[in-house]
């Protein structure tokens, strides 16, 4: 297994495959979808990771796609100019042949707090009144961008290294209509795992732009604290012991007021 999240996906080495499997609970936006939107994407010239097969597989409660393989070097990782630039090139196309759902704020959160009673009843209320306050005020937005397709879930850690180390575009189960800067902030607001200032800078040089001077920058950026939730809740409510320590000590900080705590990945 290379990783289980919110996706499980197991290395085929045989087949030079990768299989990643959404559960139906968590299934994103449209396992098969993002088949036929990356196979689009690539007919364009964004880089992408590629499908091998451009069908899903229906499996019991699961849906199982099939990708490429792209051996990764141990001692680097993708460059942050290279997802700026890759997320130029994406947002400079026209809205793709195939339907794209209009992006929904914390959706899945919101779908995981109403099906959880892992929470007390003090962090399930904060977090419920917190999502609504943010939707209110993304509702109100101003894009300097402009709206069309966005990654969803853009950030480095959804990159690989290609051919000739270009950066590929990967995961692509929340593409949707969306305002651009969308895809921005998330790289921002993971300088609470490290992305230093170096790195920041690096990606706003290879994207061209800088969304923290748009002043809806910080509604995007707590959107995305409060994004990263969905998952730990529900690896907690499983059993998940590292990953409920990573959640307390997320929710803590979130009701403190700090933005400026360092979080940590649990995989």
């Amino acid at each position: 297994m290379l990783r289980a999240h919110s996706n499980s996906v197991y290395l085929l080495p045989h087949e030079h495959a990768v299989a990643r499997i959404s559960h139906h609970e968590h299934r994103g936006l449209r396992a098969r979808a993002s088949v036929t939107l990356t196979r689009w994407l690539a007919d364009q010239h964004i880089p992408v990771t590629e499908p091998l097969v451009d069908e899903a597989v229906e499996v019991e409660d699961a849906t199982v796609t099939f990708w490429r393989h792209y051996p990764q070097p141990q001692d680097s990782r993708p460059s942050f100019v290279g997802l700026g630039e890759a997320l130029r090139a994406l947002h400079s196309l026209p809205r793709p042949p195939i339907s794209l759902p209009t992006y929904t704020p914390l959706l899945g959160l919101t779908t995981e707090l109403q099906r959880s009673d892992y929470l007390d009843i003090a962090d399930h209320r904060w977090l419920s009144d917190r999502v609504e306050q943010l939707r209110s005020a993304y509702a109100e937005l101003n894009s300097a961008l402009g709206v069309g397709m966005v990654h969803g879930d853009a950030y480095v850690g959804n990159t690989l290294r290609g051919p000739g180390g270009t950066v590929l575009l990967g995961d692509w189960d929340e593409a949707a209509i969306a305002p651009r800067e969308l895809d921005l902030a998330n790289t921002f607001q993971g300088a609470r795992f490290g992305n230093s200032r170096a790195d920041l800078d690096e990606f706003v040089r290879g994207y061209g732009w800088d969304v923290r001077e748009w002043d809806g920058f910080a509604v995007l950026r707590e959107m995305r604290d409060l994004h990263t939730l969905s998952g730990y809740i529900r690896r907690s409510r499983r059993g998940d012991q590292r990953a409920e320590r990573e959640l307390c000590h997320r929710l803590d900080s979130l009701r403190r007021g700090d933005p400026g705590a360092t979080w940590h990945a649990v995989t």
